[in-house]
């Protein structure tokens, strides 16, 4: 059986910057594609999946500025990356675009049988494929340009719920699609303030106090790293 390849726009070691994760060293595995469409993107050169950009694994790992260029791998050649980069961190977080456009359950047993942990972060519109014991953070996005809905199933797997906020309508939203949820089953909630503005700062504050979720603050932005 032939191995997936999955299209890789980014790699990168830093400290994960969100959710309940924040501050692990991490090895970001960015991937190419997602339709969703969501207006505040700070990862829009991710979009778009054509082979016009398609290089190698050399030309996306030094490149100084963000570009719609990415390589094909399997999970062999990744972790034989990872080692050639002399990559030290252990937890991989695979993200986009939208990472589960792909199946990712032969790279996420991979990793796990080499010695990593693994998280996706995905915008709740796939269904979600990879190993039993792969972190799952689910930030919803609602009412995209695309129309895409986000699935029970993945709110179902979710480990983790992401939701950024600039105003009060992201919270019913939220509240909606939680409804959908066993209350007593329901992950933590994480509420992340949309492009650090200070209004939707003071209302994920409030929030978090009143309902006992948490805060993420996208720490890797206020520290100034990627």
């Amino acid at each position: 059986m032939t191995t997936p390849q999955l299209s890789i726009n980014e790699v990168f070691e830093t400290i994960q910057g969100e959710g309940i994760h924040t501050g692990v060293p991490s090895i970001f595995l960015r991937l190419q594609g997602c339709p969703v469409g969501c207006p505040w993107c700070d990862t829009k050169h991710t979009w778009s999946l054509d082979d016009a950009f398609l290089t190698t694994a050399d030309k996306v790992v030094t490149k100084t500025k963000e570009s719609e260029a990415f390589f094909n791998a399997d999970e062999i050649a990744i972790l034989t990356l990872f080692n050639n980069l002399k990559y030290t961190a252990k937890h991989v977080v695979i993200t986009g675009g939208e990472p589960c456009m792909y199946d990712l359950t032969a790279l996420t047993n991979f990793l796990h049988e080499h010695g990593y942990s693994t998280q996706i972060e995905t915008s709740g519109t796939y269904e979600i494929r990879c190993a039993d014991k792969t972190w799952v953070t689910v930030s919803p996005k609602v009412d995209m340009k695309a129309g895409m809905p986000v699935l029970t199933s993945a709110l179902q797997r979710a480990d983790e719920i992401k939701h950024p906020v600039a105003m009060q309508r992201h919270i019913d939203e939220l509240d909606s699609l939680l409804s959908r949820l066993d209350a007593q089953r329901r992950p933590p909630v994480c509420l992340q303030p949309i492009s650090q503005q200070q209004r939707a700062t003071d209302l994920v504050i409030k929030t978090c106090i009143e309902r006992n979720w948490r805060l993420s603050l996208q720490t890797h932005k206020y520290i100034g790293i990627e």
